[in-house]
């Protein structure tokens, strides 16, 4: 998926194929709002902002690690789900009930880690807002919102995969690593309110 181009990438997603689907996109929305929060946090040094700088790097580094594992987990996505779809064309009996429930668990974990990073994207932005340069605010809120598409798709994207899950303790670590999506959405709008406030003045 990495060396895919964007167009080759988009057409594969529209096609008639179990994967890529919303838990890479879920992937790559976080990814992406790394990107844009290490591009605020590269246009937010120099002597100008010298008093962050220690803070800046830091989240240069963090966002920089961040986009690395979003591309990954998009790419360990797209491997968990054919699995799944491999699982389900076994012949049927008791070995297929089993492997598909190993698949389901095995499906939910990328999009629960990408909930998990999104969250992290938008702990970054209510960092980086305050101190980022004003020119590049607007990314800020652009990142926020790639966060928050990416923490509801991946929130569906674990829970699709629940029902199937036998193991009810799992069930149950699943639900609880995604139970703090909407609190992470309602932070990630209230930076993008912040960013459309300032910007209206």
């Amino acid at each position: 998926m990495r060396d895919s181009t964007i167009n080759d990438f988009l057409a594969e997603l529209a096609g008639r194929v179990p994967a890529p689907g919303g838990g890479a996109t879920a992937a790559l929305h976080a990814a992406q709002a790394a990107a844009l929060l290490g591009m605020v946090a590269r246009y937010t040094t120099g002597e100008r902002y010298a008093g962050h700088a220690v803070t800046v790097e830091a989240v240069i580094a963090e966002t920089d690690e961040l986009r690395a594992r979003g591309l990954k987990l998009a790419e360990e996505d797209a491997a968990a789900f054919t699995a799944v779809t491999d699982a389900y064309r076994l012949p049927k009996g008791e070995e297929r009930s089993a492997t598909i429930a190993r698949a389901l668990a095995g499906a939910a974990e990328p999009p629960a880690r990408v909930a998990e990073a999104a969250t992290r994207a938008v702990e970054l932005c209510e960092l980086l807002l305050p101190i980022a340069n004003r020119n590049v605010v607007s990314d800020v809120a652009a990142a926020a919102e790639a966060a928050r598409a990416a923490l509801t798709t991946a929130r569906v994207n674990v829970e699709v995969n629940l029902p199937g899950i036998e193991d009810e303790r799992l069930r149950a670590k699943l639900r609880s690593r995604v139970a703090g999506v909407d609190a992470a959405v309602a932070r990630a709008d209230r930076v993008t309110a912040e960013v459309r406030e300032e910007i209206a003045r």
